[in-house]
């Protein structure tokens, strides 16, 4: 994980879902004078989530969206790319482009169900959605990967680290926005030769994961606006009455091409790029590691692992504070953060070199309060880290001692079995007689504890019937 130094976007996630929504018929994209310029992918976007290594899935998702682009209410130069993230989501930017991430291809189990996904962003960039929310100036900057949990006040505060990184303009769509891009999303997608109402059962399979999640600690297409419960219902009607205005054209489903288009993807938070387990988060490739605090929520991405107290009101960052000194990172950190009569103090933790910088960051507006900032600057070798602590002015004296126990707690990583975790990736299997999904995950060594996950991942329940020759999904190393 070789975050670069508060990189632009450092403490941000870029997360649009596909949300709920009110049915009304949908308009034609109407014209803004922007121009769009999304051909080729953000560098600051590759750089927080890191380009997905598989040439193959690239060309898939750039053939597919060129082909869509073609047919659209606003055909222009788009950009369609995959990148290295486990959170199950898919995303548009203003300028034109389109983002899955690997986590949702792994989710769906059909060509048209990925299809009909990929015309609803589209539709989002052929609407101009975003550029009109730019244009009305409602939204600043994007999402804060945590904004589920952090207390506002504190969101404020770690938004400020933000602020001079990625401003890509990431909306929280209106319903009415989210109901155009559903419309146009079958639109294209039956376009195109699709059954768009595949679309509408992949929203049953985002559901069934953000209910098996618990609403916990992974964002994803339903994180910030739920799904409705209607959704389903509507989005097939959608799909049935365009059908018809197409008479008797066969609608494409592809279901075994795009399962073994998917074979041995990766599966979940990739291990060498960090992991959590029991309370601990590890760094195999840094062989480094620290605690977690008891119940704060965690997200980990290629630029830093966050940290969040259960009910927002503190969070801890830690991030790369690049290859120089520790004065020098001090400095660079006092200016980028915006910290007012900062203090320094030498120390020592578990034999690593390191600083400790506090000082208090102003209010971003005047609905939020000052924030207080602790970071510890902490030098391996020639990298240098910084863990930073933050929490209102009232309450830091609260968290205080669980961020210096988070910090002391920063060790040399050693653990054979945790420096040399494997990924583990999706495995397409065929069924060899008829049988049920639960008996074929137990033939394949899956435990009991995962099926109904695995099950989630198959889009099937567990005592769903699987014909001889059928293709399903494992999870496995």
């Amino acid at each position: 994980m070789p975050f670069p130094f508060f990189r632009a976007g450092a403490i941000a996630l870029l997360f649009l879902p596909l949300a709920g929504l009110t049915p009304r018929p949908a308009a034609h994209p109407t014209a803004v004078a922007m121009p769009l310029q999304g051909a080729k992918p953000d560098p600051q976007v590759i750089a927080q989530f890191g380009m997905f290594e598989n040439p193959k899935l690239q060309q898939y998702i750039a053939t597919q969206g060129k082909k869509m682009t073609a047919i659209s209410d606003r055909p222009g130069d788009y950009g369609f790319t995959i990148v290295d993230s486990p959170i199950i989501n898919a995303f548009a930017t203003p300028d034109g482009h389109v983002y899955f991430t690997r986590g949702i291809m792994a989710y769906f189990n059909n060509e048209a169900q990925f299809t009909g996904v990929l015309g609803h962003e589209l539709g989002h960039i052929t609407a101009r959605h975003g550029q009109k929310q730019q244009t009305k100036s409602t939204i600043a900057s994007i999402g804060l990967l945590l904004g589920q949990v952090v207390a506002p006040r504190v969101m404020q505060s770690v938004g400020g680290l933000a602020q001079q990184g990625i401003q890509l303009g990431l909306l929280k769509y209106s319903r009415d926005a989210e109901n155009e891009a559903d419309v146009l999303g079958v639109k294209y997608s039956s376009k195109v030769g699709y059954d768009a109402s595949q679309m509408a059962d992949f929203f049953l399979t985002l559901e069934r994961t953000e209910k098996a999640s618990g609403g916990g600690s992974t964002p994803g297409f339903l994180s910030t606006h739920p799904n409705s419960a209607d959704r389903y219902q509507r989005v097939k009607a959608l799909a049935a009455q365009t059908k018809q205005t197409l008479g008797n054209r066969t609608l494409t489903v592809n279901r075994d091409s795009y399962l073994r288009s998917i074979d041995g993807l990766p599966y979940g938070e990739d291990p060498r790029q960090g992991f959590v387990e029991s309370g601990v988060f590890f760094l195999p490739e840094q062989k480094l590691r620290l605690p977690v605090p008891s119940s704060w929520k965690t997200q980990n991405s290629t630029d830093q692992f966050q940290m969040a107290e259960p009910n927002g009101k503190a969070a801890l960052i830690l991030t790369s504070a690049g290859t120089g000194t520790l004065d020098a990172a001090a400095q660079a950190l006092v200016k980028q953060v915006g910290l007012s009569s900062p203090s320094s103090q030498q120390t020592t933790i578990n034999s690593f070199p390191a600083l400790v910088v506090e000082g208090d960051q102003a209010a971003q507006d005047q609905q939020s309060a000052p924030t207080h900032v602790r970071a510890y600057l902490i030098q391996d070798g020639k990298s240098v880290y910084a863990l930073i602590g933050l929490a209102p002015n009232s309450s830091f004296a609260t968290y205080a001692p669980q961020f210096a126990n988070v910090a002391q707690g920063f060790q040399r990583l050693t653990d054979a079995s945790k420096l040399n975790r494997q990924p583990e990736h999706v495995r397409v299997k065929t069924a060899t007689a008829a049988t049920t999904l639960a008996s074929a995950l137990a033939a394949n060594g899956v435990p009991s504890s995962r099926y109904e996950e695995v099950a989630i991942l198959n889009g099937m329940q567990t005592n769903s019937k699987l014909t001889k020759g059928m293709l399903y999904k494992v999870i496995a190393k």
